[in-house]
């Protein structure tokens, strides 16, 4: 069986305090894209569990690729057989846009079809939502509000059909532990969820990102790129998450082209929005 794991991108995010265990409580929102890696699940001929990539190259660390996880997670509760699985990615890595944790609930997903495990959906969140903070929101995979370490969601109608979005990737990577190491917890002048309901011409002075300030001083690069992107003419830009990804919201089309002669050594997407 074959899926196709999506990204996602934040739009503002609030980190408002830090908890005894370790993680921060944060507030942000979820919009789901078209970009996506494509994951491939079959049961194993020989009785032995694999794990392959290809497509953009996944850091070696030593340790299992969150699929395996994924795998690890329900084969330890249902008794699985072996798989041979293998992802192919599109999804940059590092770039704040959720392509691991995509690519961890969708794995879930599949193996769930592929098994006839009969776990409903809010189960799924569940055991996503162990396996990493935003991990649950690709289960329903639908726009939301995100609250708690990112597995608290609540579905919230926000219209951007016809809108056109690009997005930049810079060669930079910034680690989630790095982006974090730079905050400070404060609660926001203004809530996400109002600011949204609100016109997207009005969200540039607004919606904020908290990680951007400090990002932004380390890697100015991105900062210059956000910059750019209201230059072509966004209504709406901002860094996605931890970055290092940045995204402008559009109300016409940009030729890809044109971004990808101003963007030389980045990587480039760009999609008209359909939610």
């Amino acid at each position: 069986m074959i899926s196709f794991p999506n990204c996602k991108i934040n739009l503002g995010l609030n980190i408002t305090a830090k908890r005894p265990d370790g993680f921060h409580e944060l507030t942000t929102f979820f919009y789901p894209l078209t970009l996506r890696d494509c994951l491939e699940i079959i049961p194993a001929s020989d009785s032995l569990f694999s794990f392959s990539a290809s497509g953009i190259a996944i850091p070696a660390d030593g340790s299992k690729n969150i699929c395996e996880k994924a795998y690890d997670l329900l084969q330890l509760q249902y008794k699985l057989p072996a798989i041979k699985m293998h992802l192919h990615k599109s999804i940059p890595i590092g770039a704040g846009l959720g392509g691991g944790s995509s690519d961890a609930a969708f794995t879930l997903t599949l193996l769930n079809s592929l098994f006839e495990l009969n776990i409903t959906q809010q189960e799924l969140k569940t055991l996503a939502a162990t396996l990493g903070s935003d991990c649950a929101f690709f289960i329903d995979n639908k726009p939301a509000i995100a609250k708690g370490r990112g597995e608290q969601l609540s579905p919230f109608p926000l219209k951007l059909t016809g809108n056109y979005l690009a997005l930049i990737m810079p060669p930079i990577h910034v680690s989630t532990a790095e982006a974090y190491a730079g905050i400070l917890p404060r609660q926001p002048e203004h809530e996400i969820s109002k600011i949204i309901s609100g016109p997207v011409n009005s969200w540039k002075d607004l919606l904020v990102n908290d990680f951007e300030s400090h990002i932004f001083e380390k890697y100015p690069r991105i900062a210059d790129i956000k910059e750019e992107l209201y230059t072509l003419g966004a209504v709406y830009a901002s860094m996605s998450g931890s970055g290092a990804a940045v995204f402008g919201i559009f109300s016409s089309e940009i030729p890809g082209k044109t971004l990808k002669d101003i963007f030389r050594d980045c990587f480039v997407w760009t999609e008209t929005l359909k939610i």
